[in-house]
């Protein structure tokens, strides 16, 4: 076992997904908490079906994929965060609509053009035999943006997190924060759709916020067992992709599943314990 994981890393195509793939994993579990807390979890969803509208129509036109996604991508998480915070469609609702919107007419174009080929099988469902050089290079590049960013921006992010109104009436731009927190959740969509896909990035933003919070109470903590979680997770399903040929970002996605069933499991046997050393 242990010679096929030291072989599986000997392939040039395993570390590019390796190295992407922990630079996602990282900061899609420092948003996602942020987006969980704010109750914008399902953002990430939405985004990423708005992904796969913009790849399908720059396939069809043979131009390069995410220098069409991403200026599309962030457009749709500014119109999202305008919608939720000025217009009577209000969440979830705002998102269904852009997302479902999006997936239609990236499956019309598919279907009137290309056909389903590989390259849209692997921006639906991710490939780590589709990712180039760089691909790794440009996900270094906007991991280290979205990175830096939240740290210069930690304090304000936190506050806004928290309690939004209180922020507001403390003279904070609000209004600015939000968008930061939508331009890096939309840069680290794309970035990460090469590899889970548009229909599984969005577990990446959820998952290891959700599973961190069964037995982490502080911000912090929540972020930083987050981050760890996520790239635990990315790694062991990458293991198990390679020994069994199984896909990358469904791979990914169970591992999240059973993090998140063993953590549920320890935050029960917690309160179990509590509740019995609490005196008659």
């Amino acid at each position: 076992m242990l010679s096929l994981i030291a072989e599986m890393f000997t392939y040039p195509f395993m570390v590019r997904a390796l190295c992407m793939g922990v630079l996602v994993a990282l900061c899609a579990a420092v948003l996602g908490v942020t987006l969980v807390l704010k109750r914008y979890s399902m953002i990430g969803d939405g985004l990423s079906h708005v992904g796969f509208g913009a790849l399908a129509i720059a396939t069809a036109m043979n131009a390069a994929p995410l220098v069409v996604a991403v200026p599309v991508v962030i457009a749709a998480s500014f119109l999202l965060l305008h919608l939720t915070e000025n217009s009577k469609i209000k969440g979830d609702a705002a998102i269904a609509l852009i997302s479902t919107g999006a997936l239609a007419v990236g499956v019309m174009v598919v279907s009137m053009t290309t056909g389903m080929n590989t390259d849209v099988y692997n921006y639906l469902f991710g490939s780590i035999l589709s990712m180039s050089q760089e691909d790794v290079a440009l996900t270094g590049v906007v991991s280290a943006v979205v990175l830096v960013l939240f740290v210069v921006f930690y304090h304000r992010i936190f506050a806004v997190t928290f309690d939004e109104t209180f922020a507001r009436a403390t003279g904070l731009n609000t209004k600015l924060y939000n968008t930061v927190i939508a331009l890096l959740t939309a840069l680290v969509i794309v970035v990460g759709m090469r590899m889970m896909g548009s229909l599984l990035i969005s577990s990446l933003v959820v998952f290891p916020a959700v599973t961190s919070m069964r037995i982490c109470i502080t911000f912090r903590s929540v972020m930083i067992c987050s981050a760890i979680v996520s790239a635990v997770c990315l790694v062991a399903g990458l293991v198990i992709s390679y020994l069994y040929a199984a896909p990358t970002g469904a791979s990914i996605v169970l591992c999240n599943i059973a993090a998140f069933l063993i953590f549920a499991a320890v935050q029960k046997g917690r309160e179990r314990l509590q509740s019995g050393r609490k005196p008659l």
